[in-house]
């Protein structure tokens, strides 16, 4: 029997609607960056910004689904293609829209919190207006008969969640890597125009003038179900609808779990959450594909789509437990617990380059490089897959499953398709939003995984209510195993020390949708030491007087007159407290991006006794704020006698923001005349981008100090103003002894950079392109 015309359809938009996917992933992330800029990366702005992202593509998929069921068959393609190219045509202009307008022009602008969203999300608003109404648009045109729905559905949903997963890994291992943003914004631009085109191609074939089904209103246009497998009725549509957003809001709120659990595991970096977020809808574009036999052959659908949900609970509350154990003390993962207690993280591109060099020399690979690479392979791909693959196939599968459940009727399909896509959107929003901002908050990591675990009951519970064996005891089996789950969850103290190495009994823990703040205390010969990890990284230590005290104390003992400091980052507290070394200085504006970092620190400070930290907290002078440092200092009029930027690694997610030309203006605009601009430079980039902004550079062994005028620079004033009654008696109450601290770096041979030096080379470090941040033009692999 010869194809059918929608079989021939469908296969010939596959590749397009995987292509589709895969523009839509590289331009959200772009997008998403960008916007961080605008309105921070704290979590308040980055949950602005997936709202506004999806309450875009929610709106679409409710118009193109009614759209879709109105059309002609040929009128459909056209609005198919006319999707792609609106959104292809928006991704080509879309850097110069938000960064050169929505940024450059109003981001200095304190506005509103509410005013901050709407134009974030009338920004969003066309694109992604566009990519939701794509997916009902197809389904109907690739649908002519309504028993075929759920694997035409299913399939499309599946390949372009696919198409996704690649642009989630190859937006920032590759396009980034040698375009920046505006480059891969282009490339997906290009991409969706490419769709667009081939639509119109197809549209011209003589299959797509062929003509399709007719019905009307009501009419069932459909082959009779296999016996024995007739649809469910006995719930509405919009209760499915209501427990498919439920399933959006559990879905997205794992989500935020588990990345955040993992970024904690890997040591989050630049490529952490891209390529996680690539297993994650690799996970739910596998299950969908694989979703539509279950969805073909499941004598009850409805049933079969409860009991995949109620499976994502159970595996997520149970991966957990058993990971939790596995990296204990007496668990099987020793190594892994090895490298999680490590301080530094491995290098993502140095793993993957240790990889390919086993890859390729086997046996005859050193055992150090071999070492690496495994360490790559179980921190990129094995216990990402542990954690979310199982749940995240579950749900790809739910999805055909559901549409096999409730699509029984031709002339709705593209309806409910777009509103079924609506209500895991909005359901997927309010877990973002809810979890992010409160659930966190009050619950903390632990407390949030047994309340979606929890959650996994409602399913049990609809479950019971379709399948008659499961009213009785399978139904309070399931429910009890969802309650013991939910109550054995590792939360709190347990779970973020195991994860770090340690014992509970020697880490403090502050917890926020914000991040985590993990202070762990060990014995160092002889000394007990406490680290400061964010990310999972060790960012600083106490006691206080190494590189970090000097970074704080030498830029106020530099300058003249220090009445008014702004330190962006707070870690330990070390270089906050060491720019406390001046009785003139009257302000110290300390702006943490992590807001349980100083909550974190003052616990400290009431059970171990640090002279240095209790000065700190008890220094009247200091103003301990939380939010995005960069954000905060371009919506403020506050003039300073000294910034600085506290010590960040060139490779960490976001550093870009804090390395790049752009940001290095901004601290040059917010400067009292003869201000200093201090920087830890990590990089020979991160010094020339530096450089090229400031006409006065003093270069001490890698501590960069910028101003408009000649830095005053005297070895022997400074160590006159570290001898003064105030600063030698206030570091020698905090039990710091500040001539050590400061003689190494004293003793380099200073470097000074005027007006007429040249100012090296081109390609430096720029919001579009933050090179260093993605190790650009590095070749990825040896």
């Amino acid at each position: 029997m010869p194809p059918s015309r929608s079989r021939s359809l469908y296969v010939l938009f596959v590749p397009l609607f995987f292509a589709s996917g895969f523009a839509a992933l590289v331009c959200q992330t772009i997008w998403q960056r960008l916007l961080s800029l605008f309105g921070g990366a704290d979590v308040r702005s980055a949950t602005i910004v997936v709202t506004a992202f999806m309450a875009g593509i929610g709106l679409g998929g409710l118009a193109g689904g009614h759209i879709a069921d109105r059309l002609s068959p040929g009128r459909r393609l056209v609005a198919f293609a006319a999707a792609e190219l609106a959104v292809g045509l928006f991704a080509l202009g879309s850097v110069g829209l938000i960064h050169g307008i929505l940024f450059l022009r109003l981001g200095e602008r304190d506005l509103h919190p509410a005013l901050t969203a709407l134009l974030v999300f009338l920004s969003l608003l066309w694109p992604t207006f566009f990519m939701g109404a794509s997916l009902p648009l197809l389904s109907r045109i690739v649908t002519d008969r309504v028993d075929v729905a759920a694997d035409r559905v299913g399939g499309l949903y599946g390949w372009n969640t696919l198409g996704a997963a690649a642009g989630a890994l190859l937006s920032v291992w590759w396009l980034v890597r040698w375009w920046g943003f505006e480059g891969g914004a282009l490339v997906a631009g290009g991409v969706s125009l490419a769709c667009a085109a081939g639509a119109l191609a197809i549209s011209r074939l003589p299959l797509a003038r062929e003509p399709a089904a007719l019905s009307r209103p009501g009419e069932v246009v459909s082959a009779p179900p296999p016996e024995g497998r007739a649809l469910d009725r006995r719930l509405s549509f919009a209760t499915w609808a209501w427990l498919y957003g439920l399933a959006g809001f559990v879905a997205l709120s794992l989500e935020i779990l588990w990345f955040r659990v993992l970024g904690i595991v890997i040591k989050s970096n630049a490529f952490t959450f891209a390529t996680l977020l690539a297993v994650y809808l690799f996970g739910l574009g596998a299950g969908a594909l694989a979703g539509r036999r279950l969805a073909r052959f499941s004598r009850s659908p409805a049933a079969a789509f409860c009991a995949l949900q109620a499976g994502v609970g159970a595996w997520a509350g149970l991966s957990f437990l058993a990971f939790v154990a596995a990296v204990s003390p007496s668990g099987p993962l020793e190594g892994l617990r090895g490298y999680l207690g490590a301080y530094d993280g491995l290098e993502a591109i140095e793993g993957l380059r240790a990889l390919a060099a086993l890859a390729r020399q086997g046996g005859a690979v050193d055992p150090a490089v071999a070492n690496e690479a495994r360490l790559f392979l179980a921190l990129y791909v094995a216990v990402p897959l542990y954690f979310v693959a199982t749940p995240t196939l579950l749900m790809g599968a739910s999805f055909p499953v559901l549409q096999r459940a409730v699509q029984d009727d031709l002339v709705r399909v593209g309806r409910r398709v777009g509103l079924l896509q609506a209500a895991n959107i909005l359901g997927s929003t309010l877990g973002a939003a809810v979890s992010g901002l409160v659930l966190l908050r009050f619950l903390g990591t632990g407390g949030t995984l047994r309340l979606l675990v929890a959650l996994s009951g409602v399913f049990i519970l609809v479950l019971a209510r379709l399948h008659a064996p499961w009213r009785s005891w399978q139904a309070l089996a399931g429910l009890a195993l969802a309650a013991a789950l939910a109550l054995a969850a590792p939360g709190g103290p347990r779970l973020w020390a195991h994860l770090h190495g340690a014992a509970p009994s020697d880490v403090i823990v502050a917890e926020d949708g914000t991040g985590i703040a993990l202070l762990k205390t060990q014995w160092e010969e002889g000394q007990r030491v406490t680290t400061v990890h964010s990310g999972g990284l060790g960012q600083s230590a106490l006691p206080y007087g190494g590189y970090h005290t000097v970074l704080g104390a030498l830029p106020v003992l530099i300058h003249p007159e220090p009445v008014d400091v702004a330190v962006i980052g707070l870690g330990s507290g070390d270089t906050v407290f060491g720019t406390t070394a001046r009785e003139v200085t009257r302000r110290i504006d300390s702006i943490e991006i992590v807001a349980p970092q100083i909550e974190a620190l003052r616990r400290l400070a009431r059970t171990r006794h640090y002279p240095a930290l209790e000065a700190l907290l008890t220094d009247g002078r200091v103003r301990f704020r939380s939010g995005d440092g960069r954000s905060a200092l371009m919506r403020s009029d506050d003039r300073y006698d000294v910034i600085e930027t506290d010590a960040l690694r060139a490779s960490s997610a976001f550093s870009g923001n804090l390395y790049s030309v752009e940001y290095f203006r901004l601290l040059q605009r917010r400067l009292k005349p003869g201000g200093l601009a201090v920087v830890w430079a990590p990089t020979p980039r991160v010094r020339d981008t530096f450089a090229s902004v400031f006409p006065y550079v003093l270069d001490l062994g890698g501590t960069l100090f910028g101003s408009d005028r000649p830095v005053p620079y005297d070895p022997s004033l400074v160590r006159a103003r570290a001898r003064e009654v105030f600063t030698a008696e206030r570091f020698r109450r905090a039990r710091v002894d500040l001539d050590a601290a400061l003689s190494d770096t004293l003793a380099f041979p200073p470097k000074l950079i005027g007006p007429e030096a040249p100012r090296g080379r081109a390609d430096l470090n720029t919001d579009l392109f933050p090179r260093d941040e993605y190790r650009a033009s590095e070749p990825l692999l040896p």
